[in-house]
């Protein structure tokens, strides 16, 4: 006898599922002051206003942190903190084990409501639709092959393709499409085809399934929304990359002229899945029907400031003017948002400011200036060292002022002419300009990828990168500073500001290497000139008088001293951590972190040197340095950029997805 639940709160003769007021169910604004609720409020207000800060100083990327971090959250654990739905009524009915009429955000009590679900004791005297609602596909098989119409609706309209579909059950969906169910067969109180219900549960399975079989994703409910658009209301990432890598065009609009940006923008606060569907490359300049609005006029209506900061970093047009005359500023005032208003001026003046071509000329001029500041810096040091004063208030405010001038850019030690230190820089340089392993794909390729992963049950955040809308290859991770995937990753180096990855950690590792004896040069040629030039002997005079010594010598010379010393201590240090890490674990930083990371929680502690990737001392540097011993060890090439699987060690064939 096959046992199954229905919801406890249920009578004994009310038909499941029960039918549940609209009010409940609809996803307008939140009207309940529970904790949880106001804390949403408060770190969405709080992102704002980080948002516009770092837009009024031009630091974009440090926002693609917290964005990046909201992209997973949305497909590990759904909705993150700050999505909201707003002003949308998705219906009344409630699906055996679904959330057909709810939005993102669940009704506590209908969570409670399946968290206790007693069992029936018969289930072979059940009806077809409560048989298809819990998958019991004998019992539905019965009743069919007994003579019921799989195209009959029930008395609430909805067909057992429908029930089937937003439950998951795929088995059914095949046996009912099998025996002549209507793919695309219009039925509930939205007059929905089970593609809309199977979008709006966030079930990608079916999806695949239905579009497979034929069915039509440009159909339109009752509330004039494609599946495109349900799939941006519910916010489910998945189901809209594959939607617009199977064809489905990210501009398609709804019976009022939307396309899914402007409900996005308009409806679901929040960074995503705005920023999602802007990888797509829609329309920013594109009006609805209505009012003539753009995607920015939308966000500024909704209040929606991580979403209008997402489409000013896109390059959405300040100027276009709706149906009433406004452009997106006048919408702001006239809702009297200072924060909004703030960021439009902003970003206005940003673009009409001829400052502004220069900044970006300087940006692409980063690596020669640094240098050229660098030299200046320690000229200029020098110089008010020595400067003939006996006021060290003078020299300590002038070294101040030159600390404020030069506060805002990264300072890097630049030598005279010697061979190590012309080593050093070409490996700074090469450290720098080398691609690290960025992974690159074209539209195409990704829509492709997209399908692929979709359709093998692998489109998730472990083996997709939602930010680069690419496969992930083995070892990769997405860097949220550049921006991009990165082969073999081992870190965001801020000392060269670049990612350490497959391309440059050779490279890395020379510069670390030339680094430490540069900076061991210096520190021996200071003790040189102090044995040289100054009066005082260690051995003779003690340390304390040695030491103020040597600072009446020469400040300047201390200063550099300390400044080697410095930059000695942290390039040594990662040296020989990097070269253990290679040789005897073979596992990048990042790798190496996250398993030490991962036997915090385990009962027993994981072994580093126990991977996949560890082939002993001698094959470790083969591989990382790709050349061999005369002949003794060859190294394995190995392109890390497009390497998916672990082929290339029959002896180790395990994946470590997990580092």
């Amino acid at each position: 006898m096959i046992k199954f639940p229905v919801a406890s709160h249920l009578k004994k003769n009310e038909p499941f599922p029960p039918t549940v007021p609209k009010e409940v169910l609809s996803c307008g604004n939140y009207t309940s002051t529970s904790l949880s609720q106001f804390l949403r409020v408060v770190f969405d207000g709080f992102l704002s206003k980080l948002l516009l800060w770092g837009r009024s100083i031009n630091v974009k990327w440090s926002l693609k942190f917290l964005n990046g971090d909201f992209m997973q959250a949305s497909l590990k654990k759904g909705p993150g903190l700050g999505s909201q739905c707003r002003n949308h009524n998705h219906g009344s009915h409630l699906p055996g084990f679904g959330r057909h009429g709810t939005c993102a955000h669940e009704n506590k009590e209908l969570s409670k409501a399946k968290e206790i679900l007693p069992l029936i004791e018969d289930s072979s005297n059940c009806d077809i639709v409560k048989a298809t609602q819990y998958g019991i596909f004998e019992r539905c098989k019965e009743l069919v092959e007994a003579g019921y119409d799989v195209r009959q609706p029930d008395r609430e309209n909805v067909s057992l393709l429908h029930w089937a579909a937003i439950n998951n059950r795929l088995e059914l969906v095949k046996f009912y499409i099998s025996k002549g169910a209507v793919i695309d067969q219009l039925g509930g109180d939205l007059n929905s085809t089970p593609l809309h219900w199977a979008i709006r549960q966030g079930h990608l399975p079916m999806v695949i399934l239905l579009l497979q079989h034929g069915a039509d994703p440009t159909l339109i409910d009752g509330e004039g929304f494609s599946s495109i658009h349900l799939a941006v209301l519910f916010q489910h990432m998945p189901i809209i990359a594959y939607l617009i890598s199977k064809g489905q065009s990210v501009n398609m609009t709804d019976v009022n002229g939307q396309t899914p940006l402007m409900l996005s923008a308009y409806k679901v606060i929040g960074p995503e899945p705005t920023g999602f569907l802007l990888k797509f490359n829609p329309s920013l300049s594109v009006v609805d029907k209505t009012h003539q609005n753009t995607p920015l006029h939308w966000a500024v209506a909704a209040g929606n400031i991580s979403a209008v900061d997402k489409l000013l970093e896109a390059g959405s047009s300040l100027d276009i003017r709706n149906a009433k005359g406004e452009t997106p500023l006048d919408m702001a005032v006239q809702n009297k948002n200072q924060l909004i208003i703030h960021m439009l001026k902003t970003e206005a003046k940003m673009r009409a400011n001829k400052k502004f071509k220069l900044w970006r000329w300087l940006h692409k001029c980063e690596l020669f200036l640094l240098l050229i500041l660098s030299v200046i810096t320690l000229w200029a040091v020098g110089y008010i060292l020595d400067f003939n004063s006996d006021s060290w208030l003078l020299k300590g405010c002038l070294l101040v002022a030159l600390f404020f001038l030069t506060s805002l850019f990264p300072r890097f030690l630049v030598g005279y002419k010697n061979l190590v230190i012309i080593a050093f820089l070409y490996f700074f340089y090469k450290t720098w300009a080398t691609d690290p392993g960025f992974t690159k794909a074209s539209e195409e390729e990704r829509k492709v990828n997209i399908v692929t992963l979709a359709e093998t049950g692998c489109l998730d955040f472990r083996t997709f990168c939602t930010s680069c809308l690419i496969r992930k290859p083995l070892r990769s991770l997405h860097c949220h500073v550049c921006n991009s995937c990165v082969a073999r990753f081992d870190q965001h180096c801020f000392w060269t500001g670049r990612c350490i990855g497959f391309g440059n950690h050779h490279h890395y590792l020379f510069f670390l290497l030339s680094l430490s004896m540069v900076c061991d040069w210096i520190i021996y040629g200071s003790f040189v000139y102090w044995s040289n030039h100054c009066t005082t002997t260690f051995k003779e005079d003690g340390l304390w008088t040695y030491l103020s010594q040597i600072v009446a010598c020469s400040p300047w010379v201390l200063y550099i001293f300390m400044l080697a010393a410095f930059h000695f201590s942290w390039s040594t240090f990662l040296l020989i951590n990097q070269l253990f890490q290679i040789a005897f674990l073979g596992l990048t930083s990042h790798e190496r972190i996250s398993l030490l990371k991962q036997s915090r929680h385990m009962k027993q502690t994981l072994s580093l040197r126990k991977t996949p990737y560890n082939l002993g001392f001698t094959q470790n540097l083969a591989d990382f340095f790709q050349c061999g011993c005369f002949g003794l060890v060859k190294p394995c090439i190995i392109d890390w950029t497009s390497q998916y699987s672990m082929v290339f060690h029959p002896a180790k064939e395990k994946v470590l997805r997990s580092v």
